[in-house]
């Protein structure tokens, strides 16, 4: 099977660690999987987020290693440069594929431009339109995206690594408590500034890189802004929490959530499709609240152990079954 991504390695966020996650599951499982992302192609930054690589001009060189490696299904991951020549590719020859809907463009343009959601929402409606089948992380996106003309939606849900992410002796950080930690992109449609704005007791810490950070570090010297970390000692930083908390309003899932959880961390957040996803009904691993104060407050009373017991539900290799059920054959 063959993924076709926008998001890939270098970059650093939730769609690149499902991607990879999911095809490590799936090779173990006995699948040949190839991924192709914008690391194989010349490339230039994205405006406004110059860490994320766009393929310049992609088609030809894309159609021919698709063609070299021959897959029995396509699965069109994102919606970029790669993701049309792919779509364009398959149509052009009479093949199916598939898609999914990982990220709220439409209110990520409309926070940085000011454009109308609708307008983007009619171009992905065309995009995800021609797929055998759209793969969304939560009921609400389904819903959501069936109101507004989306069909062929299917769930599929996220994984957590729980031998990397789990309870560890944390971080110490040198800081008072409470540790309140936020953990993504230091960027605008994270809300992050929601969260640093708060007037909470002990400390707040930032994991993360964006295009905010240095704006961020120069008006917020008393916040720690750690930088981005990865595998162990972005468990130890998760670990030396009380709470993460997770402004984000738009994120369809939010990976991080899960992590923190898998680590025995309680999460505060608003109460939007992402977080209700996993948080409600479970008052025991952290709280949701349009305070988000409160929210923050009531989750350093949650239990690390049932913060835990949650985040074992969700395996990478079940959601890898998942992601393989719902692929279709090129050729019907």
């Amino acid at each position: 099977m063959l993924i076709v991504s926008d998001a890939w390695e270098p970059q650093v966020n939730g769609v690149v660690r499902t991607l990879r996650s999911t095809a490590a599951a799936l090779r173990a499982r006995g699948h040949a999987v190839e991924v192709i992302g914008p690391d194989r192609f010349r490339s230039l930054p994205c405006p406004t987020y110059p860490e994320i690589r766009l393929a310049l001009r992609p088609r030809r060189a894309l159609a021919r290693m698709i063609g070299d490696f021959a897959p029995d299904a396509l699965h069109i991951a994102t919606e970029g440069p790669l993701g049309w020549s792919a779509r364009r590719w398959a149509m052009a020859r009479g093949l199916r594929f598939t898609t999914a809907f990982h990220t709220l463009f439409p209110e990520y343009l409309h926070a940085r431009t000011g454009l109308p959601p609708r307008h983007a929402y009619a171009v992905l409606r065309r995009f995800h339109g021609a797929s055998a089948g759209t793969m969304v992380a939560t009921p609400a996106l389904r819903d959501m995206l069936a109101a507004r003309g989306f069909d062929g939606l299917r769930l599929w849900s996220r994984g957590v690594d729980t031998t990397l992410f789990r309870p560890v002796p944390g971080a110490g950080w040198g800081l008072p408590r409470p540790v309140f930690l936020h953990v993504g992109r230091v960027a605008v449609e994270k809300n992050i500034e929601a969260f640093l704005a708060l007037d909470l007791p002990g400390s707040k810490v930032v994991v993360g890189d964006g295009p905010l950070l240095a704006a961020l570090r120069q008006r917020h010297p008393g916040i720690r802004f750690a930088g981005a970390l990865h595998g162990a000692a972005l468990a130890t930083a998760y670990a030396g929490a009380d709470a993460l908390v997770f402004p984000s309003r738009t994120d369809t899932f939010g990976l991080v959530m899960l992590e923190a959880l898998a680590c025995g961390i309680p999460v505060a957040a608003y109460p939007e499709d992402g977080p209700r996803n996993l948080l409600a009904g479970h008052p025991e691993i952290g709280a949701l609240d349009e305070d988000l104060r409160a929210a923050c407050l009531r989750a350093l009373g949650a239990d690390r152990a049932a913060c835990r017991a949650h985040a074992e539900r969700f395996s990478w290799d079940a959601c890898a079954a998942l992601f393989a059920a719902h692929l279709v054959p090129l050729r019907d």
